[in-house]
């Protein structure tokens, strides 16, 4: 089976590989891509992969612009740590929606459900596509899938249980500032610019965090709204945050999501 994967944060794709080689041991992975340009020039210019296993927000918009300018008949496993996209991305020749982080179980049952469309019997004249139900049935599978997944007005994480020697103290959401994933540690830092250490991934962070307050910029840093200070232009494209409290290291911003820094930050 031939894989294109779209994912544009690293430690995401190369756990998505994994997993990938474990729930289908014969999977070739043709090519990963982050952002939704170098998706339709790679789907343009080459046969179509026999899956897609694509996130929902890459580094310059979403994937499902993808299926909005080309027409994919590859069949495609979406993943994301938000279901605001359920809807569109059952009409993309969805195969199914996985909330991240992804587990093992959950992509071979996506997997299986593959198999199936695929082994199901079709017209001689059919494209090579997974066969498309009858409307009431779709409607609900996707009845189903949206009573499983968080609904729009879910909540939120509100507070964080923190480590101060051998005390434990609550952190309301409104006293961090940003998170910083280094040599797999994640570690927190307060307005007033305390650190701590949490046992969080950032992709993790990304499904507990309300995204009108916080963002993934990039694949370091997680910064709630207020602790960015200014922008500056960059090489190449790229931008240079200032973040209150100013962390060790710079912060930069990578020319293809520069554009969706800017909107969050816009409102």
């Amino acid at each position: 089976m031939n894989v294109l994967l779209l994912e544009d944060e690293y430690p995401a794709a190369e756990r998505l590989q994994r997993l990938l080689l474990q729930a289908a041991p014969g999977a070739c992975v043709l090519a990963v891509l982050d952002s939704v340009s170098s998706a339709v020039q790679w789907l343009s210019t080459n046969p179509a992969p026999d899956l897609i296993l694509s996130d929902i927000q890459l580094a310059d918009g979403l994937s499902l612009d993808v299926f909005d300018q080309l027409v994919v008949r590859s069949p495609v496993i979406f993943t994301t740590a938000y279901d605001a996209y359920a809807i569109r991305a059952f009409k993309a020749n969805s195969v199914d929606y996985l909330l991240k982080p992804v587990k093992l179980a959950e992509l071979q049952a996506a997997l299986t459900k593959l198999r199936e469309w695929r082994t199901a019997p079709s017209e001689p004249t059919a494209a090579p596509t997974p066969p498309v139900a009858a409307e009431d049935d779709t409607a609900r599978r996707l009845e189903r899938l949206l009573d499983a997944l968080p609904r729009p007005d879910r909540q939120y994480k509100t507070r964080f249980l923190v480590r101060s020697g051998e005390q434990l103290l609550p952190l309301a959401v409104s006293q961090v500032a940003w998170f910083q994933s280094r040599h797999e540690t994640t570690t927190l830092a307060t307005t007033d610019n305390r650190r701590f250490v949490v046992d969080y991934t950032l992709e993790q962070l990304e499904s507990l965090l309300d995204p009108a307050l916080f963002f993934r910029i990039n694949r370091q840093f997680i910064a709630q709204l207020p602790a960015v200070q200014r922008l500056h232009p960059h090489f190449n494209g790229k931008l240079l945050l200032e973040l209150q409290p100013a962390p060790s290291e710079e912060v930069l911003v990578s020319r293809e999501k520069a554009g969706a820094v800017k909107s969050w930050l816009e409102g």
